[in-house]
C-alpha cells in the first residue's frame, strides 16, 4: 500500500530539513513524498533541492494560500493513502508510517486518525502541548471535538468522492474538511491510539489576531454543519486548556502513560 506524504512550505529554511529527514527516515518503504513550495525566497528551495533525488514531486511557485498548495499536492499524489506533514513538523518516530499503514490494513477503514504533540519552537525536546484523541462518536462534534488535522490520514478516494480543501476558508479549511469527513457516516474511521506527529508551537498561528480570524471562520463552518454555534466554538477553545496544563504538570511522563 503506497502512502503519499505532502509537505507545503514557504520561507521555512530553519526547519524544512528536519521535516524532510523525518519523512526519508521512515522504516516503511512504499512512501511517495511531495513538497509544494510557495516560491520561498529565504533559502528554503536550496535545502529542498539537496534532496531532489529522494523527493518524488517538487514544485516551487506562488500559490493562493496553504489550502491551494495542499490541493496541488493531492492532485499530484498517486498513493492509496494521503497524509500531511507541515514544514515545521516531524513524525513521532521512524515507525510512524508503518503504524499508520498497519492500522489501515487491520481496520479496512478509509480514514485513520491518532494523537499529536506540540513542542517548543526552539527546543524540540520540550513538549508544550498535547493533542490526545479517542474513539469517535458523532455527538463529540457538538462539543468542539476534532482530531489534530496532521494526525488524520485518508484514502485518496475520499478526496475524489467528497472533494478537496475549500479555499473559501483562508485559515480554517482543515476544520471544514475534517467535519465533512467526520459528519459523513459513509466514511469508515479508525482511531489509532499512538502519537504520530510532533509540531513546533509558535509563530503567526498562535497570535491573538490570527486566533480571532480563525474563530470567525470556525463559527461559519460550525453553522454550515449544523452544530451548536457559540456553544461548540467555546468548547473547541476550552478543550485546549488541559492540553497545555498536563505537560506542565507531568513533563514528558504522560506520553507513556
Amino acid at each position: 500500500m503506497k502512502i503519499s506524504i505532502i509537505t507545503i512550505v514557504y520561507n521555512r529554511a530553519h526547519c524544512i530539513e528536519d521535516c524532510i529527514k523525518s519523512v526519508l527516515s521512515q522504516t516503511y518503504s512504499n512512501v511517495e513524498y511531495l513538497v509544494i513550495d510557495g516560491g520561498s525566497t529565504d533559502g528554503t528551495a536550496k535545502i529542498i533541492e539537496k534532496y531532489a533525488d529522494k523527493i518524488d514531486y517538487y514544485i516551487s511557485e506562488k500559490d493562493e494560500g496553504i489550502f491551494d498548495a495542499l490541493n496541488k499536492g493531492i492532485k499530484n499524489a498517486t498513493g492509496e493513502v494521503i497524509g500531511i506533514l507541515n514544514s515545521d513538523d516531524f513524525f513521532y518516530s521512524e515507525q510512524t508510517l508503518s503504524q499508520i499503514i498497519e492500522a489501515f490494513q487491520y481496520s479496512g477503514a478509509e480514514l485513520v486518525y491518532a494523537k499529536g504533540l506540540f513542542v517548543s519552537e526552539t527546543d524540540i525536546t520540550k513538549i508544550k502541548r498535547i493533542y490526545p484523541s479517542n474513539s469517535f462518536k458523532k455527538v463529540f462534534l457538538n462539543f468542539g471535538w476534532i482530531p489534530l488535522h496532521t494526525t488524520i490520514f485518508v484514502k485518496k478516494e475520499v478526496f475524489e468522492n467528497y472533494g478537496c480543501y475549500n479555499d473559501g476558508y483562508r485559515i480554517a479549511s482543515d476544520y471544514e474538511i475534517s467535519l465533512r469527513w467526520f459528519k459523513n457516516d459513509e466514511i469508515s474511521k479508525f482511531y489509532l491510539n499512538e502519537w504520530v506527529v510532533k509540531m513546533r508551537l509558535g509563530g503567526l498561528s498562535t497570535s491573538a489576531k490570527f486566533q480571532l480570524r480563525k474563530s470567525r471562520e470556525d463559527l461559519r463552518i460550525i453553522s454550515k454543519y449544523k452544530l451548536s454555534g457559540i456553544f461548540t466554538l467555546s468548547f473547541k477553545i476550552a478543550r485546549k486548556i488541559p492540553h497545555y496544563i498536563i505537560p506542565q504538570i507531568m513533563g514528558n511522563k504522560f506520553i507513556t502513560s
